[in-house]
């Protein structure tokens, strides 16, 4: 079972409970990323596909393989690397001695979730291209219910990468934070088409971008390298605990 260790969002202190994935080694073995839970977690604010996998060796084999460098969405909308002993290296090696960090401010407790929706588990598409990008959007609403998604060979100037039958998606690869551009041309094509509008992206959203995206109810995810989507908004939350 994999570890789970507490990361700290250096933007806004919120706190999370994270587990890093386990993956299958060839020889068959569970691989479960070593975590450094004494380092910190670091913002993504840009991503190379280089710097974005990790090195790390099978304790039943002892092969390394590359996986995808553990990542998390935070609430505020900050995408944060979680660092990991890289293959060599023990879990506590690179471990620094920090002052404790200042309590985050409270904030009045919150309502309580609505049930979540019966569904067979999620299987991700791993993201290496911006191909799989797409793919692993797509795979994602086709798990959240929507029927006919499909993948677009090449982005139109509307910039819908994923359609279907009552949904649009825009996926954005790139390695620089979405912008309030491809937020509102999304929302405004969903408003048109009269379908949901639903946002994917890899480095996360610039604060502007966000900021329009909760004005005008959008949902907004950022994929890992694994392919697994995360919410980072209450629209997009909403759209997880909706039934199709």
């Amino acid at each position: 079972m994999a570890e789970s260790v507490l990361v700290r969002c250096p933007v806004c202190r919120r706190e999370h409970h994270y587990a890093a994935p386990v993956y299958p080694c060839g020889c068959g073995a569970p691989i479960a990323l070593p975590l450094l839970a004494t380092a910190s977690a670091t913002q993504v604010r840009h991503r190379t596909w280089a710097g974005s996998w990790i090195s790390v060796r099978c304790p039943a084999c002892g092969r390394v393989d590359e996986w995808p460098q553990p990542e998390l969405g935070c609430g505020c909308g900050t995408t944060l690397r979680v660092p990991v002993a890289r293959a060599g290296t023990s879990a506590r090696e690179g471990a620094t001695t920090r002052p404790p960090a200042a309590a985050p401010p409270a904030t009045p407790p919150a309502a309580p979730p609505a049930a979540p929706v019966a569904r067979p588990p999620f299987r991700p598409v791993t993201i290496r291209t911006a191909h799989d990008a797409k793919n692993a959007a797509a795979q994602y609403l086709r798990w959240l219910g929507f029927e006919g998604v499909r993948v677009a060979e090449r982005t139109p100037a509307s910039g819908v990468d994923v359609r279907g039958a009552r949904v649009i998606a825009h996926v954005d690869p790139s390695t620089t934070p979405t912008g309030v551009r491809e937020v509102e041309t999304l929302w405004l094509t969903g408003l048109n088409d009269s379908v949901e509008a639903v946002c994917f992206a890899l480095a996360g959203y610039a604060p502007e971008a966000r900021a329009r995206a909760e004005a005008l109810a959008l949902p907004l995810f950022v994929l890992d390298l694994t392919g697994t989507p995360s919410a980072i908004n209450e629209t997009a939350q909403h759209l997880l605990r909706t039934p199709r």
